[in-house]
């Protein structure tokens, strides 16, 4: 046997060499990868089994003259907008609103049992339970007082939690008003099959309601950031203008020029936006209709321009408020609606048709307008000649569309659609919910996968550990080099 001369240095070794080892990274990327999949396939976008139909959605526009209750009935299919079944799509207004409880609150939760029977009647009893109820009060309720405001939210509330159907506290609130302009502009683009593709190509909304007016449009422009409104459904963005018009609804504006009148800041022998003959009493002062049209579309131009002075940008077209251009067409609802079909107008009709036939009503005689409009209530009846000549200051004077112009389309329906904000609200609300489900269903399957993922590599560490063949390293004298060999 060969020995070792101790009195010289051994020459450097080479290193051992070693056994070759099984590829655990490919091993590790497979169970990842196993786990990916079954990530995806528990959780994907794709799915399109359809939910249970069919569904409803109860919605109470709680408005200034009246609350609506609307009932939806609906189905839909994941990552799709909910598809109404319009003949049990139901809605039934009752009278007065909720901001006529201002003197008794406590008592405003009694006036919704009516619409909570008829919603009852329709959703049917063994939907109730699982079918949710909302209430949005409008600009009637805010104008109430915080505390009042409150008080008649808490009555409503005490009755909803009763009633059967699925309700949380905070579901019964008073919206902002540009909420109510998104809404409307969501409900208008659902029934005219344009949501989900090219935000330019939407339908822009105007309403005129009692005590506010809402507008919501695609713009392009830079917009103040309150009133830019970011609105996202399924994988489209909208980038939207919105704003209520506080104090400017139809109603509300009336009310104002009455106030006018009867303090004399407005210079006139009569009322100019009453009917000739007609007369009224504010405040033991009769004020008589003297029919001048173009001078009430003055005076209504007038009480668009209210609060201009506070105006903190380059230009205010409607009180305070920045409005950019207008782009694109437009539905214009309620009271523009109501006013144009009133005249029996066409749909699309440009506003000198409405200036035409404003001008000619507030001429005429109120016994002759009794006598031809005879099924109209009287006081609904006196109010179009200020209705025509304050929807043309209010499009034509303040927000600058010509009056031969055909891009606004007077109407309350698209096909058989009511274009509602109430509708709108519902979309919304519904698309939300999904969203949040599936956030959450996502985060409930994170867990078990990634269980599942960490217990496969333990597993494979531990056998991989057991398995390793046992071994031992010696120097090789003869050959001058180590060998590593197997242990049996």
């Amino acid at each position: 046997m060969a020995m070792i001369d101790r009195y010289k240095t051994p020459r450097r070794s080479p290193s051992p060499t070693r056994l070759p080892q099984k590829p655990r990274t490919t091993i590790v990327l497979a169970l990842l990868t196993t786990a990916l999949i079954l990530l995806f396939l528990s959780f994907s976008p794709f799915r399109t089994n359809p939910t249970p139909g069919p569904l409803f959605s109860v919605i109470i526009d709680a408005g200034s003259s009246g609350s609506r209750i609307h009932v939806f009935a609906f189905s839909q299919q994941e990552g799709s907008l909910p598809l109404l079944d319009l003949n049990r799509t139901a809605v039934l207004r009752t009278s007065p609103g909720l901001s006529s409880f201002v003197d008794e609150p406590v008592k405003a939760g009694d006036s919704l049992e009516e619409l909570l029977w008829f919603a009852k009647q329709n959703v049917g009893q063994d939907s109730v339970g699982s079918t949710e109820i909302r209430l949005m009060a409008t600009a009637g309720l805010r104008l109430v007082d915080g505390d009042v405001r409150e008080k008649i939210l808490e009555s409503c509330r005490g009755v909803l939690r009763e009633s059967g159907f699925k309700f949380e506290d905070d579901w019964a609130s008073v919206i902002p008003g540009y909420d109510e302009g998104l809404y409307a502009w969501t409900a208008a683009n659902y029934a005219l099959g344009k949501l989900g593709g090219d935000p330019q190509k939407t339908i822009g909304i105007i309403e005129l309601g009692g005590a506010s007016a809402q507008l919501t449009f695609v713009s392009d422009e830079v917009l103040p950031t309150e009133y830019m409104h970011i609105l996202k459904l399924g994988k489209t963005t909208y980038n939207l203008y919105s704003n209520s018009f506080l104090h400017f609804g139809q109603n509300s504006a009336e009310q104002s020029l009455h106030e006018l009148l009867k303090s004399g800041s407005i210079k006139s022998t009569g009322d100019p936006c009453m009917p000739k003959g007609y007369s009224y009493e504010k405040e033991m002062l009769e004020i008589k209709g003297t029919g001048n049209f173009t001078e009430c579309q003055s005076v209504s131009f007038d009480l668009l321009r209210n609060g201009k002075e506070n105006c903190t940008f380059q230009e205010c077209r409607i009180g305070s408020a920045f409005v950019p251009d207008l782009q694109g067409h437009f539905l214009a609802t309620e009271n523009f609606f109501f006013t144009s079909k009133f005249f029996k107008l066409d749909r699309k009709s440009p506003l000198s048709h409405i200036s035409s036939a404003g001008e000619k009503f507030c001429g005429e005689d109120w016994v002759t307008l009794k006598e031809r409009y005879s099924s109209t209530d009287e006081e609904e009846l006196s109010r179009y000649c200020f209705s025509s000549a304050y929807i043309v200051a209010f499009l034509h004077d303040s927000l600058g569309i010509p009056m031969d112009a055909t891009r606004i389309e007077f109407a309350n329906e698209v096909g058989d659609i009511r274009a509602e904000w109430a509708l709108g609200a519902f979309i919304v609300q519904r698309m939300a919910s999904i969203s949040k489900n599936s956030a959450s269903i996502f985060k409930s399957t994170l867990a078990p996968v990634f269980l599942i993922l960490s217990l496969s590599l333990f597993i494979y560490l531990s056998v991989a550990k057991y398995r390793r063949p046992q071994t031992k390293t010696i120097y090789d004298l003869e050959k001058g080099r180590y060998i590593v060999t197997r242990v049996a």
